[in-house]
């Protein structure tokens, strides 16, 4: 059993004569596969000293496959092409079956939903499941891969954490609202406008306000909202001025829904950051998402609004 296999040359080898052979000269074929001419020569070589034949016949400025050489290549091809077959099915079984995502309903409706479909088309074996909740997921215990968490300090214990997406904070409305102050509108109006206003946030528009260097009323009327994709179908409805977050809100202003109409901008105290468990790391489909994920992500931070 031991000497089964006795006869098998190295892989390397193998690659070596399939490129000389399909491409019929030793320095492609060292470029192809980033050796050196020598280094082809030699694998070569001591193919033909193995199976007792020559390969190639050598000339000055070319090769020609002996009649043996082409007989041996065709084996070698469809050798390689069943071991390519054989890997990728292995390969297949891991991106197979459903891939589970946690994250803030706000986040799934105004960011996530809109771009994984890209990712589907590129993977179509993979199922994807959005779970959208305002709570985190334990993953301990639910049947997750990733979540995307908005956090200021993303520290948790058994869990990496990678910083996704940055937010900046500005005020948002409404184009035909943009639109009614015929270019007259400035900060200070705002002061007297209709404000919208989101119960759960880090930065309000007291903050902004004061970066505007604009002093404001202690209490600042308007209406409030629990939750911010309410809020925002309020802002687009024309129903007054909110603050807008960049993930949030960017997408809208780019199809026209809203408008940013000052450059006096808060940097979020709170990020998005990719989170799953340390002992995941190396899983085939949670990379394949985190890399999709921060290439959208690249992609979405080069629109200036």
């Amino acid at each position: 059993m031991a000497n089964k296999y006795k006869n098998i040359p190295p892989l390397r080898a193998i690659k070596a004569f399939e490129a000389s052979a399909r491409l019929l000269s030793f320095t492609q074929a060292a470029q192809e596969l980033h050796v050196t001419q020598a280094a082809v020569s030699h694998q070569i070589k001591n193919l033909e000293a193995l199976v007792g034949v020559q390969l190639f016949e050598r000339f000055n400025r070319s090769l020609k496959l002996t009649f043996e050489g082409r007989l041996y290549l065709i084996t070698i091809r469809n050798t390689l092409q069943s071991l390519e077959n054989a890997t990728r099915q292995l390969k297949d079984r891991d991106t197979s079956g459903t891939l589970n995502i946690s994250v803030l309903p706000s986040f799934a409706t105004k960011w996530l939903s809109k771009r994984i479909w890209k990712f589907q088309q590129h993977h179509k074996t993979l199922d994807v499941r959005i779970s959208a909740f305002e709570w985190l997921t334990d993953f301990k215990k639910d049947d997750c891969d990733i979540a995307i968490r908005y956090s200021a300090n993303p520290n948790y214990p058994g869990l990496k954490s990678e910083l996704f997406l940055e937010e900046e904070v500005f005020p948002i409305c409404s184009k035909h609202l943009f639109d009614s102050f015929q270019g007259d509108l400035t900060p200070e109006m705002l002061l007297d406008a209709n404000l919208c206003h989101e119960d759960f946030t880090t930065e309000d528009w007291h903050d902004w306000f004061e970066a505007a260097h604009i002093e404001a009323k202690p209490k600042l009327r308007g209406t409030r909202f629990s939750h911010m994709v309410t809020m925002l179908e309020a802002v687009e409805n024309h129903q007054g001025f909110s603050l807008g977050r960049t993930p949030l809100v960017q997408d809208d202003i780019a199809r026209g829904l809203l408008v940013a109409p000052f450059d006096i901008k808060l940097k979020g105290k709170m990020s998005y950051y990719l989170v799953y468990p340390e002992h995941t790391e190396d899983d085939h489909k949670l990379q394949m998402i985190r890399q999709w994920l921060f290439e959208e992500a690249d992609t979405f931070k080069q629109v200036k609004i």
